[in-house]
């Protein structure tokens, strides 16, 4: 906007995006899609172009285990091994509930809970193996503790002998 000399007026004037939006974009509070951004970069004669690399995430030691773990849990996550692992989730979630406060801690228990009562394999999947920031928080508070066997999760962080 400033090397075009464009003000936040003129590109919704000359994009269609309400000016509001334009302002939250650029005060960082909301994102735009790459569609949104692609058109108002093409009103002061740029484009959009995405570049796709993998990227290794910033864990922290903790977060690496867990999603280590989770994602073993994963791996034998099927509809039937759901209804099986289902009353140990509950008793779990049910514990949880009595010593999690705050957000978004709670939050996502409740998210845990529907996840499971809906039987939503892929969501579930998602935030097992998830290295989004929703997803490593949602496995901060997961109810999926004592699936696996000592000896999978000695094998999994490396610990076996």
């Amino acid at each position: 906007m400033l090397e075009t000399s464009t003000t936040q007026s003129e590109l919704s004037r000359f994009s269609g995006v309400r000016q509001p939006s334009i302002s939250q974009f650029l005060s960082g509070k909301v994102d735009l899609s790459d569609e949104q951004l692609d058109r108002l970069l093409s009103c002061m004669g740029y484009r959009l172009e995405v570049v796709r690399r993998p990227v290794v995430p910033d864990l922290t030691r903790s977060e690496r285990r867990s999603w280590r773990l989770h994602r073993q849990l994963s791996t034998q996550l099927t509809g039937d091994v759901l209804e099986r692992w289902r009353p140990t989730i509950r008793r779990n979630l049910e514990r949880l509930r009595g010593s999690v406060r705050g957000q978004p801690h709670v939050r996502n228990l409740d998210r845990w809970d529907s996840l499971v009562q809906r039987g939503d394999l892929p969501g579930i999947h998602r935030v097992l193996t998830g290295l989004d920031r929703g997803s490593i928080e949602m496995r901060e508070v997961s109810p999926m503790g004592g699936l696996l066997s000592q000896e999978e999760r000695s094998e999994v962080l490396g610990l076996a002998s």
